[in-house]
Parts: structure tokens; sequence; C-alpha cells
């Protein structure tokens, strides 16, 4: 049995203990609304759907930005240039 198709065997029985809780009316009936909409949420959770919607998002995501090794060199040289400047002025006036 399939991911789909267990995910659809829940949702059809939480539709009917939905549809079962809002004929019985009383206390029962209150959670027949939120049983309703587990059912419909858990039809969405489908794995076939799922992965189509994460192979649309991925297509559209693929941003490319700057290669992360330059930034890692562009970091180091300016984190070495600025521990030259403090070294100088530190240089500039000791403390005793």
């Amino acid at each position: 049995m399939s991911g789909d198709a267990i995910l659809e065997k829940g949702a059809d029985r939480l539709q009917e203990l939905s549809d079962r809780a809002a004929e019985s009316g009383g206390a029962a009936a209150r959670i027949a609304e939120p049983l309703a909409e587990d059912a419909v949420s858990l039809r969405h959770m489908k794995p076939s759907l799922i992965a189509a919607r994460l192979k649309r998002e991925r297509k559209a995501g693929r941003r490319r930005g700057p290669n992360p090794f330059l930034v890692i060199g562009v970091s180091l040289a300016a984190g070495v240039v600025l521990a030259k400047v403090l070294d100088w002025r530190g240089h500039a006036h000791p403390r005793g």
C-alpha cells in the first residue's frame, strides 16, 4: 500500500467520523468541523503532492549567489587588514 493510499484512507476515515459526529448532534457535533478540516489537511500531505511541490520550488529557487570561497577569501583579507590597522593604532598610543 503506497503512502498516498494510506493517507487517503485515513482522510476518508476522518471524514466519516466527522459526518457521524455532525449527525449525532450535541457535544460530538462541535468536533465535526475540526475533523473535516483535518481530513482536508491530511489529503494535502500526500507524498506525491509534497514531492511535486518540492520539485517546483527547487526549479524556481535556483538563485546563484557569490562563490563561497570568494566570500571566505574576502573576509579573511578584511580580517587581516583590520588586525593590522588595530595593531598599528595600538603602537601609536602605548599604555605605559
